[in-house]
C-alpha cells in the first residue's frame, strides 16, 4: 500500500499512539480537580503545553488547545469579529482559503460583516499591494494561510507581515494547518503575526485535537463557553490523553525537519518531473520556493478527479481529489477556480501529498502506475 494522501490526516505514530495509551490508562484524573490525581494531570497539561511552545518558540502562555484546525480558525475569525465589533466589520481574507475560514466569514457576512477576498494568480498566490489597497478604517482581521491545502502554493506571509506593520491594531491570523514540519518555520514564527491555528492530525498526531497561538496582548472572544478552562477562552474539559500524544507528534515531526524536507522535495521533483511531460497533463504545483515539499497537484485532461483517484486506489496506491473536505460533494477546486482554470481542466485535477514516511521507491512504483492508466485513459478517451 502506498499513502500519498497525507494532506488529508497522517497515520498516527506508533510512539504517538503509545503515550495516547499511557494516559488514558494512567493519568484520567480531570486537570481542573483539586485532588492528587487532578494534580497530575494538570501538571501533565501544562508540560503539553510547554513542550508545544518550546518548540514554537514562544510563551507558555500564548497556547491554547482545541478540538483541531476548523475550530480554531472559527474561533480567530468569529472570536476576533466579536471582541472588536465596536470598532470595525470589515475583513481581508484571500479567495482560496481553507472552508473553515471561508464558511466562517460567510457566515459573518448575514450578521453584517464586509469581507474582501483578495484575487490570486496563476500560482494561487495573493498580492501584498492588494492587501494594503484593500485596508481600511474599519478593518479588524486578516485572515491568510501559509500553505494552500489543494496545490501547495505559500503565501507570501513575510510581506503581508510587513504591510501590516504599519497598522498594529488589526489582528494577523495565520492557518498553519498545512504547514508543520514542511520547513516553513521562520515563516510562521515572524512577530507580526498575532494568531496562528494547528491541526493534530496533520501531523502524526490523533484526530480531533489542534491548538492556537495567540500572541500576548491579543483580546479574543470566546466561542466555547463553560467550565473556564484554557483562561475561561476555550472551556470544555481537556482531552488530556490526545494533548500529551500531539506534544509529542510534534517534537518528533519537527526532528531533523531539513532532511525530512529535502526527502519530500525529492520525491515531488521526481513525480513532476516525469508526469509533467505527459501532452493531457497539466500540472499546478510547481518545484519553486514558492510551494510547500510535500503537495503536487495536477489534471489529466478528459478524465475526471474522482476517476483517476479510484484507477489509482485499484493499485493499492491512494491519492485524493483536491480537499478531503469537497472530494465527497463532488465540489470543484474552489483554489483552481480562483486561479482561473478552466472548469473542463478543474475537474480532472488530483492531489498527491507526502509526508516523512514516503519514499523514493514509492514514487517508482506511483510513475510505473501512472503511465499504465495514462495509456488506458489516452485510449478510452481517442
Amino acid at each position: 500500500m502506498i499513502y500519498f494522501d497525507n494532506s488529508a490526516t497522517t497515520q498516527v505514530l506508533p510512539e504517538v499512539l503509545s503515550t495516547y495509551n499511557t494516559v488514558s490508562e494512567k493519568i484520567w484524573g480531570n486537570p481542573s480537580s483539586l485532588h492528587a490525581m487532578g494534580e497530575q494531570a494538570f501538571n501533565l497539561l501544562e508540560q503539553s503545553r510547554k513542550q508545544i511552545a518550546d518548540l514554537l518558540h514562544c510563551n507558555i502562555d500564548e497556547i491554547y488547545f482545541t478540538s483541531g484546525g476548523t475550530e480554531g480558525d472559527n474561533w480567530v475569525v468569529k472570536g476576533t469579529a466579536i471582541e472588536k465589533r465596536p470598532y470595525g466589520r470589515h475583513i481581508i481574507t484571500s479567495s482560496v482559503e481553507h472552508p473553515a475560514v471561508l464558511n466562517s466569514l460567510h457566515q459573518l457576512e448575514k450578521l453584517g460583516y464586509d469581507v474582501t477576498y483578495l484575487p490570486v494568480d496563476e500560482n494561487g498566490r495573493v498580492s501584498a499591494e492588494d492587501l494594503k489597497a484593500a485596508i481600511r478604517k474599519d478593518t479588524i482581521l486578516v485572515s491568510i494561510m501559509a500553505v494552500n491545502n489543494e496545490v501547495g502554493a505559500i503565501q507570501p506571509l513575510k510581506e503581508i507581515a510587513a504591510v501590516l506593520e504599519d497598522f498594529p491594531k488589526i489582528h494577523f491570523h495565520v492557518d498553519a494547518v498545512q504547514g508543520v514540519g514542511k520547513g516553513i518555520q521562520e515563516l510562521l514564527e515572524q512577530d507580526r503575526v498575532d494568531f496562528l491555528t494547528f491541526s493534530g492530525h496533520k501531523f502524526h498526531a490523533p484526530r480531533g485535537i489542534g491548538f492556537m497561538y495567540k500572541k500576548r496582548g491579543r483580546m479574543i472572544a470566546p466561542l466555547m463557553s463553560g467550565g473556564g478552562q484554557e483562561k475561561a477562552l476555550r472551556s470544555g474539559t481537556e482531552n488530556l490523553p490526545a494533548i500529551a500524544s500531539m506534544a509529542k507528534a510534534l517534537r518528533l515531526t519537527l526532528e531533523n525537519e531539513e532532511k525530512k524536507v529535502a526527502q519530500q522535495k525529492a520525491i515531488k521533483e521526481k513525480i513532476y518531473n516525469h508526469i509533467s511531460k505527459r501532452s493531457k497533463v497539466t500540472v499546478f504545483s510547481k518545484l519553486n520556493d514558492e510551494f510547500a515539499p510535500h503537495i503536487l497537484c495536477f489534471a489529466i485532461s478528459g478524465v475526471r478527479g474522482e476517476t483517476i483517484v479510484h484507477a489509482f486506489e485499484n493499485y493499492d496506491i491512494y491519492i485524493s481529489t483536491t480537499s478531503a473536505c469537497s472530494s465527497k460533494k463532488g465540489i470543484t477546486s474552489g483554489t483552481l477556480t480562483a486561479m482561473k482554470i478552466p472548469d473542463n481542466i478543474a475537474t480532472s485535477a488530483v492531489r498527491v501529498s507526502l509526508d516523512e514516511k514516503n519514499t523514493l521507491a514509492e514514487a517508482d512504483k506511483f510513475i510505473e502506475i501512472f503511465d499504465v492508466l495514462y495509456e488506458k485513459f489516452k485510449k478510452i478517451n481517442s
